[in-house]
């Protein structure tokens, strides 16, 4: 299956300065995986320590926040966007 992988400016370091790649997976988990297997270093910038998604990256499937659906089983299916979104906070 082929997703398209959004990237903040924040992580272009580590594709080379492509806003978007494609990963074949399955699910959020798998993406993420397919990410630091073919570009090194995501894993470490989205998961904390005990393999959740960090407090400050929101990750979103087209429109949903994968925190309101399955989080990292989240199924992502053929053609769909899984965007990558850095928390802001302001003030």
């Amino acid at each position: 299956m082929a997703v398209t992988v959004r990237i903040p400016t924040q992580l272009r370091t580590l594709t080379g300065g492509a806003n978007r790649v494609e990963v074949s997976a399955g699910t959020v988990g798998e993406v993420i995986q397919a990410l630091e297997t073919s570009h090194p270093g995501f894993a470490e910038r989205l998961l904390d320590d005990h393999g959740h998604v960090r407090r400050y990256v929101n990750l979103f499937v087209d429109d949903d926040d994968i925190r309101f659906e399955d989080g990292l089983a989240t199924p992502i299916k053929d053609g769909q966007t899984l965007s990558v979104v850095p928390a802001v906070a302001g003030g």
